[in-house]
């Protein structure tokens, strides 16, 4: 930037804010053009193949070319877009966004309801209905927590070679990816995992099924207390993983409890979470969850998560943060 143009910013207001400002703009403008790339079909259909504008719009069925090539000249600002002869295709970093779903997921949820959280934020402070994020975005949610899966399997890693469990129980099992990894690292275990959402349980039992550990474990749906009182065995090791903070406040310690009184002697009940932080991350993740539908719900303070296993019958150990820079943070509680 040119030092005339500077010191005409200067005398007109806050430099450093005006900048601020403009580079937060850019990024949401080019987090909210990505979702709606994956929202109207037109990245996917550049993954086909490349194509001209009028055959795209045909085989879209989009009726205003206008408009398409607009979208289409952003996304190619944004670097996932080329544009050749009349012909566009997906370039490098846009098939990455396709082909790796972690990425596509975050891609999905931050332009989605993370940021229309913030939208609607006047009709939540003045007690209008509560959000349904957590009830309707499952399958993105699931999609997307598995951003964590490297911080975590590491840590149920070690726990399941420490413990060597014969019986695992994973609650919220989401994708499944956390059971196939404790099956995985205890070759002779057997395993339950329960889910409340639908679509995800069924991505959990597909996952088991690619990884050939469906005959060592099952996916149930529903609501863990209701099917833990059906007796489906006792556990060596019980995993939450994010799972704790979709559970009003005064929820959690009879789901503990009940998880505690399906634990061998000895056994292990591991939380795993994303902990209240001064993080903005944190605060913002917190802010979410209070405006869901029921209310109740919000990131765990740690001190009061080993409270309340306390309350359940549990022994917590000392928390350990499993991420680095992250409020993703590890509980172990043995029953006694």
């Amino acid at each position: 930037m040119k030092m005339a143009t500077m010191l005409q910013m200067a005398r007109s207001g806050d430099v450093r804010a005006r900048l601020a400002a403009g580079r937060d703009g850019q990024a949401a403008v080019r987090v909210a053009a990505v979702g709606a790339g994956l929202r109207t079909g037109v990245l996917d259909q550049l993954q086909l193949s490349p194509e001209g504008l009028a055959a795209l719009a045909e085989r879209g069925r989009w009726s205003d070319e206008g408009i398409l090539e607009a979208l289409l000249r952003v996304l190619t600002g944004i670097g996932l877009v080329s544009e050749s002869q009349g012909r566009w295709t997906l370039t490098r970093r846009g098939r990455a966004v396709l082909e790796d779903d972690v990425v596509r997921a975050m891609y999905e949820g931050f332009s989605d309801y993370h940021v229309g959280l913030y939208e609607e934020i006047e009709r939540q402070l003045t007690s209008g209905p509560g959000r349904r994020d957590v009830l309707d975005k499952g399958d993105v949610i699931a999609r997307l927590s598995r951003a964590m899966d490297p911080f975590v399997l590491e840590a149920v890693g070690k726990e399941v070679a420490q413990r060597r469990p014969r019986n695992v129980l994973d609650v919220g099992c989401g994708s499944g990816s956390h059971l196939v990894h404790m099956l995985r690292a205890a070759p002779g275990a057997s395993g339950v995992g329960i889910e409340t959402d639908a679509s995800a349980a069924a991505m959990a039992r597909s996952t088991l099924s690619a990884a050939r550990l469906d005959g060592r474990a099952e996916v149930i749906e529903g609501d863990a207390r209701s099917v833990l009182d059906l007796s489906v065995g006792d556990f060596d090791l019980a995993l939450l993983a994010n799972v704790i903070y979709y559970l009003p406040v005064d929820e959690r310690v009879p789901l503990l409890r009940t998880v505690a009184e399906h634990m061998e002697p000895g056994g292990a009940v591991m939380v795993v979470t994303t902990a209240l932080t001064d993080t903005t991350f944190s605060r913002h993740f917190d802010l979410l969850l209070r405006t869901q539908e029921g209310g109740g719900m919000g990131l765990p303070d740690i001190d009061l998560l080993c409270d309340q296993l306390r309350s359940a019958g549990l022994e917590p150990g000392k928390p350990r943060r499993i991420a680095l820079g992250e409020p993703l943070t590890a509980v172990v509680a043995t029953r006694s």
